[in-house]
């Protein structure tokens, strides 16, 4: 098998410098793995992505990059996977800093699983530990909070090519934050694609330190995530996909109650959180912030819902 490993990127031409660094370190078996190519394709960035990229080509024998314009990971992806010439797609964020055996460890899974099931209809997901420490991400520990049930997360998955052409790629429809992913997932789930964990692919999700700056990006990320999870019912109106995208009333009295109805938001709860950052407790901010980080995606998936009558569905 050949990788080809896509990664979509918008303006983080410093983590994108890292994790390519770091896939150009990998060693594997070549009787496992023939080889691997490096799809990154720059999201209309407005930073110095791409002229790093061509002042380092030299130092980057495994990458091809394109550009497009700014329309969103799903046209992104889509665009890597046209452009790869290897029969395994791995998709990876461009914050995410692979260990030495990344690579060998997902096509360790996959022959396991190929075995197993006599088909290639499986997908591998390995293991994504989420790190702020910019300088050295391999020494922070794994976390119980580094767990997700998501069928098909694209930060760290590998899949046959030839089964996302046979189910339409990502759907384009969705262009702000979230879903789009999960949302291919679960058209994979109904052709019987099955999921198979890799826990030596090992990728390290960097973030930097938490602080009141992000605020601003996190609310517009979560009323973002809010309106495509309607658009993910939409297409998928079913009780599953109801309960991922919290368009539910449990889910609207839950974080609404935590909130006290938006009472608690990022302006009011401001001075606790910085509290925490200041005595060395910036994930537990972060961790914090999700009470009305929710309260804005159920907001924004039922103002969404509104809009369009069709999606209430008796909520």
């Amino acid at each position: 098998m050949f990788f080809s490993v896509v990664i979509p990127t918008y303006n983080r031409r410093s983590l994108l410098a890292k994790a390519l660094q770091a896939l150009e370190q990998q060693t594997y078996n070549t009787e496992l793995l023939e080889g691997y190519e490096i799809i990154v394709v720059d999201d209309g960035s407005t930073d110095d992505t791409l002229s790093w990229l061509e002042a380092n080509q030299k130092d980057l024998p495994h990458v091809r990059w394109f550009t497009k314009e700014n329309t969103g990971p799903a046209a992104a992806r889509n665009l890597g996977v046209e452009k790869a010439t290897g029969d395994i797609i791995l998709f990876v964020d461009s914050d995410l800093i692979a260990t030495p055996h990344f690579l060998q460890g997902h096509a360790e899974a996959l022959h396991r699983a190929y075995a197993q099931y006599g088909d290639d209809k499986v997908f591998t997901y390995g293991h994504c530990i989420e790190t702020c420490n910019l300088e050295d991400p391999t020494r922070t520990p794994a976390k119980i909070t580094d767990f997700s049930a998501a069928f098909f997360d694209t930060k760290n998955v590998a899949i046959a090519k030839h089964l996302l052409f046979e189910v339409g790629l990502f759907d384009t429809d969705f262009k702000g934050y979230g879903w789009h992913d999960l949302e291919l997932g679960l058209r994979l789930k109904n052709i019987g694609v099955r999921l198979a964990k890799a826990p030596q692919a090992i990728g390290y999700h960097v973030h930097p330190p938490f602080t009141l700056e992000q605020l601003p990006y996190l609310v517009s990320k979560a009323i973002q995530r809010g309106k495509t999870g309607a658009l993910f019912y939409k297409k998928h109106p079913t009780f599953a996909v109801r309960l991922m995208v919290q368009r539910t009333v449990f889910h609207w009295w839950l974080w609404g109650i935590l909130s006290l109805w938006g009472q608690l938001n990022e302006k009011t709860m401001a001075p606790f959180l910085q509290w925490l950052i200041e005595r060395g407790y910036s994930e537990l901010a972060l961790q914090c912030c999700s009470v009305f980080l929710n309260w804005y995606i159920v907001q924004g998936v039922r103002q969404s819902s509104i809009a369009e009558p069709e999606l209430l569905g008796g909520q």
